[in-house]
């Protein structure tokens, strides 16, 4: 059965509306902000030391409304090189600090942690130092 003309008009012109819709920019819908807290600790003044706990704390004062990944993790950075390991997950950036745990195979030597969640930013360089 062939379709009539103006059939055929009204479904390209619904086809073109809705290709329109498809390219609207996301921006315009979904308008999401970066947050990069700043890591208060561990600072250069700080030595953790391989196999104890320590704190890993950063400034929420700064947050904005829309957080784009607020699921948090850390890890340990050694010159240009990021651990493959996260030393914690699993918490909100909202917290402001979470507990660690200095790995039992982690060389002694300069590290800086790494805070990703909504970004990545890096903390100061300190010491980890050998189990006594």
């Amino acid at each position: 059965m062939p379709i009539n003309t103006s059939s055929r008009a009204l479904f390209f012109i619904l086809l073109t509306l809705f290709s329109c819709v498809l390219c609207a920019p996301l921006s315009a819908v979904m308008k999401r902000d970066v947050w990069v807290p700043t890591i208060t600790s561990p600072t250069s003044e700080s030595t953790w030391v391989v196999g104890k706990k320590f704190y890993v704390t950063w400034d929420t004062s700064s947050k904005p409304a829309q957080v784009t990944n607020p699921d948090g993790k850390v890890y340990l950075r050694q010159g240009d090189a990021t651990q493959s390991d996260p030393i914690a997950t699993g918490f909100s950036l909202d917290d402001g600090k979470v507990e660690v745990t200095v790995p039992a195979d982690t060389t002694p030597g300069d590290y800086m942690v790494v805070l990703f969640g909504d970004s990545g930013n890096w903390s100061g360089e300190f010491p980890i130092d050998a189990a006594t």
